[in-house]
């Protein structure tokens, strides 16, 4: 089973729907390589926003408490 799901967008699309293409591939397109590492910063990025939140949330309840 494959981690990551196809990321060839051209697919079933129409002709006039995919980008230029270029010599080597298309035009102002990011390959699927960057790709791949895009998702990986958005979950990390997500994880770290949710780690900031539950350290700030758990500063908050124990002032508020006053542990």
């Amino acid at each position: 089973m494959a981690v990551f799901t196809d990321l060839n967008l051209d697919g079933d699309a129409p002709v006039r729907a995919r980008p230029e293409l270029g010599e080597w591939g298309p035009v102002a397109v990011d390959s699927t390589a960057v790709k791949k590492r895009h998702r990986i910063y958005a979950v990390a990025a997500f994880v770290i926003a949710l780690g900031i939140l539950a350290v700030s949330m758990t500063f908050w309840y124990r002032a508020v408490m006053g542990y």
